[in-house]
This record gives C-alpha cells, sequence and structure tokens, in this order.
C-alpha cells in the first residue's frame, strides 16, 4: 500500500454519507436495501467503529461495526468492509482491518465478529490465514434474499468469524509468521469451474454443520487443483 493511504475514524455526516456512496458502488443494492447513513451515526454514536481509508483527501474505503456482547463481555461485529474497484489489489483491506484491530484492542476489545459467504474463497483466505481468524458456525441465508448481483439471487449463507485479537494465532498471521506446513482432520471442499452454486451451498450448509457439531473449527483455507479446501480441526481457546 503506499504512503499515501491513511485510516482513521469517522464522525461527520459528509464522512458517513460517503461511506453510503461507496457501499452502493460496492454491493449495487437497491435503494430501499442499502443502508442510509444513520447506521454509520449510531454505530460511531454507540460506542462502535467507523474507519475510512483516504487517498489523500478522497474517502476509497471504509469499515463499520457495532457493539455486540457475549455472556456479558462486549465485543464488535464488523458489519460492512468495502473498497472502490479503482483502489482494490493494494492491501488497503488489511490496512483497515488492523487498524479496527489495534483501535479494538486500545479500548478493551479482545473479539471482533463478522461473516463472510463461503463460496468466496478468496475472503476466505483473507480472513483465516491472513489474518488469523477462525469459524466454528454457519448461518443458512443470514440476510434473506436481496437484490445485489453479488449475491446471485442466492440464500446468504455465512460463516462467523471469530477474530480473537491478542491471541497467539492472530499475532502470529499479522506479523506474517510460519509456524510449518500443518495438516487438520477434516476437509470440506469448495469446487471451482462452472459448477450449480445453489447445490454446492447446500452440501457446505450439511458439512459445515456437522463438523462444527463436533467441537472443530475452521483453522485454514488451502487451494487445491480442483477448487479450495477448508482445513477443519477440534477448536480449543487460543
Amino acid at each position: 500500500m503506499g504512503d499515501e493511504i491513511t485510516i482513521r475514524a469517522l464522525h461527520t455526516l459528509g464522512e458517513f454519507r460517503r461511506c453510503v456512496q461507496i457501499a452502493r458502488e460496492v454491493w449495487g443494492d437497491a435503494e430501499l436495501e442499502a443502508e442510509p447513513h444513520v447506521t454509520y451515526v449510531i454505530a460511531d454514536h454507540t460506542g462502535g467503529q467507523v474507519l475510512g481509508a483516504f487517498d489523500g483527501d478522497t474517502m476509497v474505503g471504509f469499515t463499520k461495526a457495532f457493539v455486540g456482547v457475549h455472556e456479558r463481555t462486549p465485543y464488535l461485529h464488523s458489519h460492512m468492509a468495502a473498497v472502490i474497484a479503482s483502489h482494490r489489489d493494494r492491501h488497503i483491506g488489511r490496512a483497515l482491518k488492523l487498524f479496527q484491530r489495534e483501535d479494538a484492542l486500545r479500548r478493551g476489545f479482545r473479539l471482533i465478529e463478522w461473516t463472510f459467504d463461503p463460496l468466496e474463497t478468496k475472503n476466505a483466505h483473507f480472513n483465516i490465514n491472513r489474518l488469523g481468524a477462525i469459524s466454528r458456525r454457519y448461518i443458512a441465508n443470514f440476510y434473506g434474499i436481496t437484490t445485489s448481483p453479488l449475491h446471485r439471487a442466492m440464500p446468504t449463507d455465512r460463516l462467523l468469524v471469530e477474530w480473537h485479537l491478542d491471541s497467539p494465532r492472530v499475532v502470529a498471521a499479522i506479523n506474517d509468521l510460519r509456524a510449518g506446513s500443518l495438516t487438520y482432520p477434516a476437509q470440506v471442499h469448495v469446487p471451482k469451474g462452472d459448477v450449480a452454486l445453489i447445490d454446492v451451498q447446500s452440501r457446505l450448509w450439511q458439512e459445515f454443520t456437522a463438523w462444527f457439531a463436533k467441537g472443530y473449527a475452521v483453522l485454514g483455507v488451502r487451494a487445491s487443483g480442483s477448487g479450495v479446501d477448508y482445513s477443519l480441526g477440534p477448536y480449543s481457546d487460543f
């Protein structure tokens, strides 16, 4: 990422409206499904996060998170992250996540969660391998059927990501440390090429749900000749 890209917290109505513009450009939702700027106001006002990436004075990406609670322990749920097309593949998404982590730890949060489409294997690699997150929950049709062309009129099935911010696993991933070639006892395969995605999605739901019920978690993502393999192993706190 070039030195001209900066990350900072957002607090003004103009900045929040720019986030809405970026979200509409990236996801292509119909007007009624696009989130209004007031949701960004609420996230900022209630202790969440709205962070922007800037190329000079122009905002080119953002991420937003709300505060959640697990058994009286607060955490952040990162709901949206987007970078405009002209600035992709410049590591801006990673910079946003690392800034998000630093800000969360500074304020006492140790966990950030978010969801992603298990069919989007590039996101899976980024979340699991590059950031050191894990997943141990599959949510079927989380958002319902949307108007976004990115969702392809399919059920919005999602894997829930857990990013344990100060765990050895996350620290090693962020520092890009390699502990050797790890093997895991279970895999879930996502084929590449021209396949019936709805059938693949149905199989993924069954396989992930079965492994998660046994106490396994997604701990790695690996490309193979025929697609991508999610690697799973028994979960323990890191």
